[in-house]
């Protein structure tokens, strides 16, 4: 694992924590991005459990920039020992550089939130339940321009720093090429949301897909910039 990728991740995620309004709540959502158990981060620093749940439920004052410190390169050297894929996928998608006729919007979350949160927010309407129920993110893709136009690499760079997140398609008339096109996808992300339907017009088969693959699926069909606008409202 060459030095760089990991540095400028500790960094990211270290100034991410330091500037949360809620540190505990920015640190659990990274420790379960990297799928972490809170013992095996306490056995990574030689603490008990209770102490890494009171910093995460806010019962211990906030970490200072010495513990933080400890604490991320704790996530980071359990990541490697594991073979370090978190690290080479938060690596590919530091700098996402998509034009703005593909991506509508791109945002990762301080917190993790409920994934029913998210759809309240966006007026959706949810078809399949996936497995997972929380996103720490999500991006707002057209989905003609992004199907057309991105290699398999590309996609996956539109998964941001996690795939713990919701990737809303614009643009869809049935749902056919958004759910084809996860099926060669991998890993998934958590949601799919499908914008310009309704319920009543969504592809027969689409939810067979998103069971198939493990992911949430769900409709929308507000106005477009009313959603993106409720979206950047989000925590």
């Amino acid at each position: 694992m060459t030095a760089a990728p990991r540095d400028d991740l500790a960094r990211r995620i270290a100034g991410e924590i330091t500037l949360s309004d809620d540190p505990g709540a920015t640190l659990r959502k990274w420790r379960t991005d990297f799928d972490i158990s809170q013992t095996a981060l306490a056995e990574q620093l030689d603490v008990s459990s209770s102490v890494v749940s009171d910093y995460e439920s806010g019962r211990r004052e906030s970490p200072g920039i010495g513990v933080i410190r400890r604490m991320v390169e704790a996530l980071l050297d359990i990541d490697e020992a594991r073979g370090g894929s978190r690290i080479r996928q938060y690596a590919r998608v530091l700098s996402a550089g998509f034009e703005s006729d593909i991506v509508q919007d791109l945002r990762e979350y301080p917190t993790s939130i409920p994934l029913n949160s998210f759809y309240d927010a966006i007026g959706a309407t949810p078809i399949v339940d996936g497995d997972q129920d929380r996103i720490s993110g999500h991006t707002v893709i057209n989905s003609i321009q992004a199907i057309t136009r991105l290699s398999s690499e590309e996609f996956y760079r539109l998964y941001g720093q996690s795939t713990s997140r919701a990737l809303v398609f614009t643009g869809v008339t049935r749902g056919e090429s958004p759910l084809v096109a996860m099926r060669v996808v991998t890993p998934t992300p958590n949601a799919v949301v499908l914008h310009g339907l309704s319920k009543d017009d969504l592809w027969e088969h689409a939810p067979a897909l998103a069971t198939i693959d493990g992911f949430a699926l769900a409709v929308t069909d507000r106005d477009l910039d009313e959603m993106l606008e409720d979206l950047r409202k989000l925590p």
